[in-house]
């Protein structure tokens, strides 16, 4: 780390790094993808029945306000809205609200959810099934012509709101949106949150389709930091062979 990194606190040195980043970015297919997401010691996001859990600290979750307000927009699975209900907001920071998109192949989204209620944006849906009349004017559907799968493909659905004008995206989870992402290797950077608790709940990260270890995803120039009573990862996602 540089003497100038030193410097500057947490918040400081990951918006740095990540504006650095997104700048580098220069596709016109997709956005540039950040995944953030909090885990236990363990690796667990839930406890093992699917129940909601709050693992990060006051100032973990300012970080990840500030996170959101960098993007353009942020992206979690229909799971995550019927279990936490998420307003998908920065209001813990002082800075705008990134666009809500969710993921739900089959359009399960509740219209009394938060984000059909949004501040400032109309929540995007990605899905393949057909719109119902009732949800017109609280969402805007985008659906996927997928016949051969009851699932978003997310190569196009991530096409589609790049040419919709997202050129960041953050990517929260819950863990079947959070493996999709690292199995597609649409993933740039990542950010982990780690609580000092132990849960043997729900994994972050399922399986990835392979056992051969210099395959797996893998995080170069890796930052580490205390922040409050969390730890904060943070680095490059690679998906090249692992070589040392």
């Amino acid at each position: 780390m540089s003497q100038s990194a030193k410097s500057m606190n947490l918040n400081q040195q990951i918006e740095r790094w990540l504006t650095t980043r997104k700048n580098n970015f220069t596709s016109e297919i997709r956005p540039f993808v950040t995944l953030a997401f909090a885990q236990s010691l363990d690796g667990s996001i839930s406890t093992q029945q699917g129940e909601s859990l709050s693992l990060s600290g006051t100032k973990s979750i300012q970080l990840t306000h500030q996170l959101r307000s960098l993007h353009d927009g942020i992206l979690v699975g229909i799971e995550t809205v019927l279990t936490d209900d998420p307003q998908l907001t920065a209001r813990d920071w002082n800075g705008p609200n990134p666009q809500p998109i969710v993921l739900d192949s089959l359009l399960r989204m509740p219209v009394n959810a938060r984000l059909c209620h949004h501040p400032d944006k109309k929540c995007w849906i990605l899905t393949v099934s057909a719109e119902p009349e009732e949800m017109e004017d609280k969402l805007e559907i985008l659906c996927f012509n997928n016949a051969d799968e009851k699932r978003v493909p997310l190569d196009k659905a991530m096409n589609l709101i790049r040419q919709k004008g997202i050129a960041s995206l953050m990517v929260e989870g819950g863990g079947t949106v959070i493996t999709a992402f690292l199995k597609a290797r649409i993933v740039d950077a990542i950010v982990i949150t780690i609580a000092p608790k132990i849960i043997c709940g729900y994994k972050a990260v399922n399986n990835l389709g392979s056992t051969n270890l210099k395959h797996f995803p893998h995080i170069d120039l890796l930052n580490s930091e205390k922040l409050g009573n969390d730890l904060i990862i943070w680095g490059d996602m690679n998906f090249g062979e692992i070589t040392a």
